[in-house]
């Protein structure tokens, strides 16, 4: 999958559009160092397909490139850091 990330300011959001439809994971930046993953949208169209997976991965990912760490406040990115322990170098749970 082709994630776009894109920020403005202190928000930002990674992307992917599949089979026409667009999902998303946004977050704000806290600090140079700290980012708080706060939504993730899957059309219904895309569910089951691994793509909020491939978002949230996409996200860890980028934060140990980047040296940052993350709060999942969002609910999906929350249940997804707690079934990767493997994640806890750069997820805050």
């Amino acid at each position: 999958m082709d994630i776009l990330g894109e920020e403005n300011g202190s928000h930002g959001r990674y992307s992917v559009t599949v089979d026409g439809h667009q999902s998303e994971m946004t977050y704000s930046r806290a600090s140079p160092h700290l980012v708080i993953v706060d939504h993730t949208a899957v059309p219904d169209a895309l569910r089951g397909r691994g793509v909020g997976q491939a978002l949230a991965l996409h996200a860890v990912e980028q934060a140990r490139a980047g040296g940052w760490k993350i709060i999942p406040l969002c609910p999906f990115m929350r249940a997804q850091s707690l079934r990767h322990p493997d994640w806890n170098d750069v997820v805050n749970v």
